[in-house]
């Protein structure tokens, strides 16, 4: 009598790529940024930060301002990639993930010195003292300052890393 047949059967580790990755799509209003089966993200929700993998159970989310992280598959060198992202909606459903941000930019692509440029100038901002509601209008000026600054720490982190620092 033969043996049951382990056709499905894998030994331990011999995952392959798609059972251990998921479907990234990250699409702007101008652009389409990635579309690219992953094992990981961290997204910036806007109540926290939420980590995704496979098999993660179906959800649609608001997006906060932060830092989204990225891990390629193992397979393809497990490489990380950062995002800044401010606003927007994410849905996690069937291994896909569909990032539609308000604004999205690699943190290779943050220029050091655009970034500070636009600190100093959000934190020259003065609220503007006609407004119908002084609190929307302080609230504002903090998420100019906040987007930002945290511009200007992916722009440094990333040219950190980059020299291996």
């Amino acid at each position: 009598m033969m043996p049951p047949s382990t056709e499905h059967e894998r030994p331990r580790g011999a995952e392959s790529m798609s059972e251990t990755t998921f479907r990234l799509r990250l699409v702007t209003p101008a652009e389409s940024l990635l579309d690219e089966p992953v094992e990981y993200v961290n997204l910036p929700m806007w109540d926290g930060l939420m980590g995704f993998m496979r098999n993660r159970a179906p959800l649609v989310g608001r997006l906060g301002l932060g830092e989204m992280t990225v891990r390629f598959s193992s397979a393809t060198g497990g490489a990380e990639r950062r995002y800044l992202i401010d606003g927007g909606f994410a849905q996690m459903a069937d291994n896909e993930l569909i990032v539609l941000a308000e604004f999205a930019i690699p943190a290779e692509a943050i220029a050091e010195s655009d970034a500070q440029a636009e600190v100093n100038e959000a934190d020259a901002m003065k609220p503007d003292t006609s407004a119908e509601d002084p609190g929307a209008e302080a609230d504002r000026i903090r998420g100019v300052r906040d987007r930002a600054r945290l511009k200007l720490r992916l722009a440094r982190e990333h040219r950190g890393a980059g020299r291996g620092i």
